[in-house]
């Protein structure tokens, strides 16, 4: 079956269904400022990289 082991193409969130994900999106773009862990680590790491090199 080409790698899909059992998925049929279909998903369902909460999050997107009550619009939180959209809304942590948006605010995430408005701000600069990620939601995510992965992306609030990244941003922290890149600044104290920065604080050192620059």
């Amino acid at each position: 079956m080409f790698g899909f082991k059992g998925k049929y193409g279909l998903s369902f969130s909460l999050s997107r269904l009550i619009g939180l994900a959209g809304a942590k999106n948006s605010i995430a773009r408005k701000t600069g400022i990620p939601t995510t862990r992965g992306g609030i680590e990244r941003k922290i790491g890149r600044k104290i990289i920065n604080l050192f090199f620059k």
